[in-house]
């Protein structure tokens, strides 16, 4: 896969989100971050990726980690917007979230896929795959991607660190909208978001048309 990104992406320079960027709203939040990148700076090399999937989880909602109120597992989904929530899914794979509310709120983003733009390689090597499609499409293989797991917990993603969210000034993508995936609580709520026609999207395909 050397030498396989684009020319552009070799010579991106991505600006740290500010947290008065993100909008104080965890639907909103879900669809701004369509576009946006996340960054991964891992043992001096620079992994970056778009985000085209994302769902959001809210308060009162049954499938949010939140719903019976904080705990230690849980505590950084309550922390104020723009920071990192990393939990175990089914004891196998690590999830990548963004706290979205003020502090003391549990309510979060998670990202669900990622358009590789830089450091696929690497990519490559912790996934075990040369397939660029299935590097992070999916929320367990972005994390696999990207050497995400419980020491990101809790991680500013406004503030340049091991992990950050970045905008490059890209062209805004067409946002599609439909049921979250994988869930038996709460599985008919309009909550997951993804930039039409990427193909880099996880799940059916008749929940991205």
């Amino acid at each position: 896969m050397t030498g396989s990104e684009p020319r552009a992406a070799r010579r991106m320079r991505p600006r740290a989100l500010r947290r008065n960027e993100l909008p104080l709203d965890t639907v909103a939040l879900a669809r701004f971050l369509i576009g946006k990148l996340v960054v991964r700076e891992l043992e001096g090399e620079r992994l970056v990726g778009r985000i085209v999937e994302t769902e959001a989880y809210l308060v009162g909602d049954e499938a949010c980690h939140a719903f019976r109120g904080m705990t230690e597992r849980n505590r950084s989904l309550f922390r104020p917007r723009g920071h990192a929530y990393v939990y175990l899914a089914y004891g196998t794979s690590w999830m990548l979230n963004v706290s979205s509310q003020a502090e003391g709120i549990g309510e979060g983003v998670l990202i669900r896929a990622l358009e590789p733009l830089a450091g696929a390689d690497a990519m490559a090597r912790a996934r075990g795959t040369e397939v660029r499609r299935d590097l992070a499409r999916g929320p367990g293989r972005l994390a696999q991607a990207l050497a995400i797991d419980r020491a990101l917990d809790g991680a500013d993603l406004c503030a340049k660190g091991p992990i950050w969210l970045a905008d490059d000034g890209a062209k805004p993508l067409v946002v599609g909208e439909s049921v979250r995936i994988g869930l038996t609580k709460a599985a008919e709520r309009v909550l997951r978001f993804y930039a039409r026609g990427n193909p880099y999207l996880s799940g059916p395909k008749r929940l991205s048309p």
